[in-house]
């Protein structure tokens, strides 16, 4: 195998296909990038969870043929080397890439011993939808996910359920839930568990190529496919990537999506945001990340939170608040979370007592739900500038998201 690089062209491809291998394997076949040339050059790679497949442009092929090639070293070399072209030369399980006078020797993995990646050849279509609508689901639906964890395995996942011409990416860890959704064209009726880990490398993906671009979604019932077109309009490249799906069941989250509001808050999210960041200074070195919010319907917004041996923080905003007067408390990481999911403008926060679901949506907007519990406030909590109101009022014990039973084999 010989080819000519172009140095920058191709390195777009390589630098997609290196984040996929299996870096961390003792396997040295899947430490590495199998390039198969011929009429088009091939890139794959995979970790056994997922595998990506796409072409390379910035290729000359002078003789066709396969190799594994080493991802850190030659991908390294690539990056530093001084010319623009470069000549890469494989014979058998030995290597040479030439770079002006310059030039590195390495050995390569036998071709042989390269994993089996799925294709999608049997597959049905899933779904097809624009990969920018893509891309902003999977951020905003995998928000409330947790740490991966072995059981129960949903913690690390999202939901990807399509019907009726809509995508829905929902996650939760079971104090709070996000929820996306966007159209997409499909006349499948179905749901799939997907890592989130896999699911944040899908998103680096698909921002690298056109955001009008279309993806094809396709399943097999073990793993599901992500099509699509990356690189410049001028130049595009086939990238496919493959993810293995999760066989668990997920809390049915539908029965706890109430609409009961007991009070409202209207708030620019660019006023909301800051002060709970500068809450935090404080909150941050406490183990329960508190922040306090006191509502007062026709009034102010009040936050607080202590620490002790530390200090205490007071945030007083303006606020359009209506329905029942309310404190509760949330922690503010959660919160910070899903008010960073949020575009500009103006935040609607829907309370539903001390003890319920808390629901956080963008005023007029309904393509994103972040959903959050309350936590359980002790006397400690409650700052002497807030013990004025409903200090007599015992907090209620902390509510969970529903779990649901989990699957045989778990």
């Amino acid at each position: 195998m010989k080819l000519e690089l172009d140095r920058s062209e191709f390195l777009k491809a390589w630098q997609m296909a290196e984040r996929s291998s299996g870096t961390k394997s003792t396997l040295s076949a899947v430490n590495g990038i199998l390039v198969t040339v011929g009429d088009e050059t091939l890139l794959e790679a995979t970790d056994f969870k997922t595998a990506l497949r796409c072409t390379a442009s910035g290729v000359r092929t002078l003789v066709p043929g396969q190799a594994i090639l080493p991802v850190r070293l030659l991908g390294e070399f690539l990056k530093r080397i001084p010319t623009e072209t470069a000549t890469l030369e494989v014979d058998g399980e030995k290597g040479v890439l030439f770079a002006g006078r310059n030039r590195t020797r390495f050995t390569t993995a036998p071709v042989s011993e390269f994993p089996k990646i799925p294709r999608s050849d049997s597959a049905a279509e899933l779904c097809t939808l624009i990969a920018a609508d893509l891309a902003r689901v999977v951020t905003e639906g995998s928000i409330a996910s947790s740490t991966p964890a072995e059981f129960p395995k949903y913690l690390g996942a999202c939901l990807f359920s399509v019907k009726d011409n809509l995508l829905k990416v929902v996650s939760t860890d079971g104090k709070r839930l996000s929820l996306s959704q966007c159209p997409c064209g499909t006349k499948a009726d179905e749901e799939v568990l997907l890592p989130v880990p896999a699911l944040k490398e899908l998103n680096r993906l698909l921002t690298a190529g056109d955001p009008e671009s279309r993806v094809q979604v396709l399943n097999d019932g073990s793993t599901v496919w992500f099509r699509l077109d990356v690189g410049e309009k001028d130049s595009p490249s086939m990238l496919e990537f493959s993810i293995r799906r999760i066989e668990s069941s997920f809390p049915n989250y539908e029965k706890i999506l109430t609409s009961d509001v007991l009070t409202t808050l209207r708030i620019p999210r660019e006023e909301l945001l800051p002060a709970l960041e500068r809450v935090d200074i404080i909150s941050h070195n406490t183990v329960s990340h508190l922040v306090v919010m006191r509502l007062s319907p026709g009034g102010d917004l009040k936050m607080t939170t202590r620490a002790p041996d530390l200090g205490t923080a007071l945030e007083v905003l303006d606020a359009v608040i209506e329905g029942n007067p309310l404190r509760v408390g949330f922690n503010v990481g959660y919160l910070q979370d899903g008010l960073r999911a949020l575009g500009s403008g103006e935040v609607l926060i829907e309370f539903n007592g001390e003890e319920g679901q808390t629901r956080i949506v963008q005023e007029g907007a309904g393509n994103f739900l972040y959903m959050l519990m309350p936590a359980r406030l002790s006397p400690q909590d409650v700052m002497e500038d807030d013990s004025d109101s409903q200090s007599e009022l015992p907090a209620g014990p902390q509510s969970e998201l529903p779990d649901e039973e989990p699957a045989p084999g778990e």
